[in-house]
């Protein structure tokens, strides 16, 4: 697969370059607006130019911001006339188009703050990601993008408050776990009407399955275009189909977006370079592998910094939103040896092993080193698995999932050992992939469960994989007598919503009553806080159990089998 070739890095960062060209002191100033149009000979003409060749809207895709700094963030466009074309290439023509965009400081886009001109590139699927810079600190933006007489949806972004500020409340929302076939995407919808400071996406973006080889438990009632997604055109216009989705475009328009994946958007329980079965010869998972990594990277606004080269591509990053968060985005795939034992629930030996790890020696360095030198309110992990322990079993052994922390118990000490040794103040782990929401407090030792609690984890169910799911109980489940330390679990699709404050982390847990259909209302069926400096999770509100959904609550066996056998 070809470099992303020097001309697209040129124009996009001269572009960039031109919205840094003001006084290092007026960084954080407010910047003067310029009125709209602005009248530019060169962005005319390449707004001329840029109209041959297409037939209809290409912003079928909408807009997107991400991985917001003090003053600035990434905006992304992908150009596609025709989205779920075959080859991926979205019905464009294959040369490159120049793109306008701006940056405003209203909502109705008439203060003009920042505007150049990007190249969305053929190689690069006609994606554009530019980096804005020497915006205000702590404020929002609005912007939008145009090519020839089309202009495309806008969009909301925020730059983070200075490094030396806490800014007010930050108000966060994370999800994972969006399979189309199981159900409409709604939660995203009701995100975006929250309109939150900053969206963490933790994995599972999109899913690989040709159409019908993962039904939910209700039946399907969506499809997915084309076969399993292998080859670079296969997951482009996979994840075309799941970018045309008004509501995942409606959240992506509301905030930035801090993203990370996890193993769908290549294969289901993939590790490092091992595929899920590697006992079946896969000669072309690699290939496979930089196919996914590339169209990720086309499709999500990143930084430069997180351009794949091959096979590998730097994902794991580190966000701070002044003084208030800092946000260690985990990639607990690329790098993780193999699963020890298989997938499952199993008593496995390997799962002890000093030696093995999750996060892979570097990123593992990286982390503690971020701990050592924080000196945030909150440290906040953006990861993918379950991080507290899952025993399964109430005897003597120990049953716990592999593809998650517990797969690597000396992985996870050794991190929690780094942000105990650290001091950091407020450690809070943020989990996507189990399609349930979770809360638990964490341990240095799950073995004593009279131990000091040293972290807080939240677990946010999936958007919609797994179908409407049902409500419970959450005291029934067995995993919450066998394991203590957890202290919630619903199986709703929904998210997590929370308030960050410096005294207070608040979270709501959002659900939806289904999925099968549009347009469901969420509400808050538990709400969860953290206190500075006391570790854990305190419930503070748990909604009654909805008696129009009686008729589909669980019972506790239904719930374990749903969890020991979820892809």
């Amino acid at each position: 697969m070809p470099e992303l070739n020097r001309r697209h890095f040129l124009v996009t960062g001269l572009a960039a370059g031109a919205a840094a060209a003001v006084p290092a002191g007026a960084a954080h100033a407010q910047p003067d607006p310029v009125p709209d149009p602005v009248p530019d000979p060169a962005a005319e003409s390449a707004q001329s130019l840029a109209s041959r060749g297409l037939r209809t809207d290409p912003f079928t895709l909408g807009v997107a911001s991400g991985d917001p700094d003090h003053d600035g963030f990434v905006l992304w466009t992908r150009l596609a006339q025709e989205p779920l074309a075959e080859d991926g290439m979205g019905g464009m023509p294959n040369r490159p188009f120049p793109v306008l965009w701006q940056v405003y400081a209203d909502e109705r886009c008439r203060r003009l703050v920042r505007a150049g001109v990007a190249v969305a590139a053929p190689e690069w699927g006609h994606s554009v990601h530019v980096e804005v810079g020497h915006l205000s600190s702590g404020r929002e933006y609005w912007y939008r993008f145009r090519v020839g007489p089309y202009v495309s949806p806008v969009g909301r972004a925020l730059t983070a408050p200075h490094p030396l500020s806490y800014g007010g409340a930050l108000t966060m929302a994370f999800a994972s776990c969006a399979q189309y076939e199981h159900g409409y995407f709604t939660s995203y919808r009701r995100m975006a009407e929250d309109r939150p400071d900053i969206v963490l996406h933790l994995g599972d973006y999109q899913y690989e399955y040709k159409r019908e080889t993962y039904n939910s438990p209700g039946g399907n009632v969506r499809h997915h275009e084309g076969p399993e997604t292998e080859t670079l055109a296969g997951y482009r216009q996979r994840h075309a189909q799941y970018k045309a989705d008004p509501d995942l475009q409606a959240a992506h328009a509301a905030s930035p977006w801090l993203v990370v994946w996890d193993d769908h958007e290549l294969d289901n329980n993939w590790a490092d370079e091992v595929p899920e079965k590697p006992e079946i010869p896969q000669p072309g998972f690699l290939s496979r592998r930089e196919a996914a990594f590339r169209a990720y990277y086309e499709n999500m606004p990143l930084r430069r910094r997180s351009v794949p080269r091959g096979i590998d591509m730097q994902l794991y990053r580190r966000v701070r939103w002044g003084r208030m968060a800092t946000f260690h985005m985990l990639d607990t795939r690329q790098y993780r040896d193999d699963q020890g034992c298989g997938d499952g629930y199993r008593d496995c030996p390997a799962a002890v092993d000093p030696a093995r790890s999750i996060t892979g020696a570097e990123q593992e360095a990286w982390l503690l080193d971020g701990f050592r030198h924080s000196r945030a309110q909150w440290d906040i992990l953006g990861q993918q698995v379950f991080f507290a322990q899952r025993d399964n079993n109430a005897g003597p052994a120990k049953i716990t999932s592999q593809d998650a922390w517990d797969g690597y118990v000396a992985s996870r000490r050794r991190i929690t050992q780094g942000w105990i040794d650290a001091g950091v103040r407020n450690p809070v782990v943020l989990t996507g992939d189990v399609h349930a929401h979770w809360a638990s407090d964490l341990k240095l030792d799950y073995d004593d469960p009279t131990g000091p609690s040293v972290g807080s984890e939240l677990v946010a169910s999936s958007i919609s994989t797994g179908g409407d799911g049902a409500d419970s109980d959450p005291a029934a489940h067995p995993f919450l007598k066998i394991n203590p330390h957890l202290k919630f679990y619903n199986n709703q699709r929904g998210y997590v919503l929370t308030r960050i404050e410096r005294d207070l982390l608040t979270a709501d847990f959002k659900v939806l009553p289904q999925v099968r259909e549009a347009g469901a209302e969420a509400y808050t069926r538990a709400t969860y806080v953290v206190e500075d400096r006391v570790p854990g999770v305190q419930q503070t509100y748990l909604r009654p159990l909805d008696p129009a959904l009686r008729s589909r609550t669980m019972t506790a066996e239904e719930t374990v089998r749903l969890e020991t056998e979820r892809p």
